[in-house]
């Protein structure tokens, strides 16, 4: 049986393309491995992609073209509908409540989350000689510096931000995690401290202190939305407008110091952006018809055009996958619904943090040039954790790495050699507040009666003689508006036995 790894070939016409040349000069040869750029927005919905939702009030020309250029997966979920425990999953291809944080997410002044050792994508890459960098937002815990005489402090859930030696370097971020090199954000930009982390030490020490923005009350129907951000240590000179280009100007540079490597390159952007404030240019204002949001995500989108313009003007592009997603999906209240008429989530049900699918079906777009065949949709059902085994097998390793327990490789997806039955079509969801449901095939099953989230209700107490869970035909009813429980309590039996098998997986690191 042919392989479906193609990198042994291309590395075998390599060496034949070398004897065949000995004695008279060459071209430095192309590399053989792809290098890998994932670029991740930050609650970005599926019905903001014009791509995905051709009504969207948002033209996102640079991600349409990528996904003309790509395939694009039209049923690919975030591991969980908030920030922490979907990059967790990313990362480490494990679900991130197998982990110390059963739900919520972090703040900015949270422990490392990604335990000592853990096997990420960055360090499978790095044991087939890729060099790995994290830019953007980490959001994924860092062990911050304990002043002397202050060590109460870690007996908090979290540290007090003054008993922080920002003078000294942070452990456990991305550098102990398998990345060369990093320059990040700790958290969201709306959590202090604001300030930026280089290889694990700070370009500005943030003995500043924001008051925050203009912060509505929480029954407002626009709670936390707008230029919002909360109020908290800053470093000097730090502008929360300039965040997103700033960052994309890191990722810039860092592809085009990768031109002459010797090595492929691993690239993590994490993207800061949609996720509040939302802070568009002025270039932007006006660039769509969903307020500053829509205008935010065209900037977003604009974001993503000059990464591909850099591997273009590098000559990396051919050589390249991209790999392009977002970590949930958007904050988007009903309200904003009807004033702009504008549907983030598309035809989903739910928002950010909820069970349903609005919280955490996201757009996935990969473009292989010369492998993924340009144009294609693929309906498989995959998770977001997939990225640690489909980096294996990319490289001639297994397409199931023993740590990355939540984790199959798409690769066969990629190169057209696989239909649906050939990847596991079962993945798990998890809400914000630790509602847990379960995908198999068109069928969805979940563990209670509500969001889970912030969606209303967000949660229901079952009725006497009433459903007990949701259970949701994903084919014919995408939208999930009928209840199947009571007329098929067999199915919903199967689905949780099977969610409760997945639960007991143990975990190797």
């Amino acid at each position: 049986m042919k392989s479906l790894n193609p990198i042994p070939e291309i590395l075998a016409a390599s060496a034949l393309f070398f004897l065949a040349g000995m004695g008279c000069r060459q071209e430095k040869p192309e590399r053989a491995q792809p290098n890998i750029v994932y670029i991740l927005a930050d609650d970005l919905g599926y019905g903001d992609v014009s791509a995905y939702n051709p009504a969207s009030a948002i033209r996102t020309p640079q991600i349409d073209k990528l996904a003309a250029t790509g395939i694009r997966f039209t049923d690919a979920h975030a591991s969980s509908s908030v920030c922490t425990p979907s990059r967790y999953g990313i990362l480490t291809g494990v679900y991130c409540w197998r982990s110390s944080l059963k739900q919520g997410v972090l703040r900015g002044y949270g422990g490392s989350l990604i335990a000592n050792g853990q096997t990420t994508a960055a360090t499978v890459l790095k044991q087939y000689g890729y060099n790995t960098a994290a830019i953007g937002k980490w959001h994924l815990g860092l062990n911050w510096a304990i002043k002397k005489g202050h060590e109460q402090t870690l007996l908090l859930p979290e540290p007090d931000p003054e008993d922080i030696d920002f003078f000294r370097p942070v452990d456990d971020g991305p550098n102990k995690h398998g990345f060369d090199h990093s320059y990040i954000l700790p958290a969201s930009l709306d959590m202090p401290p604001y300030c930026y982390v280089r290889n694990d030490t700070l370009t500005a020490i943030p003995d500043e202190y924001t008051a925050g923005s203009e912060v509505r009350e929480k029954d407002d129907p626009e709670y936390a939305t707008g230029a919002f951000w909360r109020a908290g240590k800053m470093a000097p000179g730090f502008d929360f407008n300039q965040v997103l280009p700033h960052l994309t100007e890191q990722a810039v540079s860092y592809i085009g110091q990768q031109k002459n490597s010797e090595k492929p390159f691993f690239l993590y952007f994490a993207m800061p952006a949609p996720h509040t404030p939302w802070l568009p240019s002025a270039e932007y204002e006006g660039a769509a018809r969903a307020g500053d949001y829509g205008d935010y995500v065209a900037m977003t989108d604009a974001m993503v055009g000059k990464v591909l313009a850099a591997l273009e003007k590098n000559g990396l592009g051919e050589n390249t996958i991209v790999i392009f997603s977002s970590d949930n999906g958007p904050y988007w209240r009903p309200a904003m619904t009807q004033r702009y008429n504008h549907h983030a989530t598309g035809i989903y049900r739910g928002m950010k943090a909820d069970i349903w699918d609005g919280g955490h079906r996201v757009p996935l777009i990969v473009r292989w040039p010369g492998h993924v065949t340009a144009g294609r949709v693929s309906n498989i059902v995959t998770s977001l954790t997939n990225l640690v085994a489909t980096c294996s097998e990319l490289n001639g390793g297994p397409a199931r790495v023993p740590a990355a327990t939540d984790s199959y490789s798409i690769l066969p997806v990629l190169l057209g050699r696989a239909d649906s039955a050939d990847i596991p079509q079962m993945i798990v969801h998890a809400s914000s507040n630790g509602m847990f449901g379960i995908r198999s095939g068109e069928w969805k099953w979940v563990e209670g009666l509500g969001s889970g989230g912030f969606s209303v209700p967000v949660t229901e107490e079952p009725r006497p003689g009433g459903p007990q869970g949701q259970l949701y035909n994903m084919r014919t009813d995408p939208s999930e508006t009928e209840n199947h429980c009571m007329k098929m309590p067999g199915r919903a039996n199967a689905l949780s036995r099977s969610l409760d098998s997945i639960k007991q997986l143990t975990v190797q690191h």
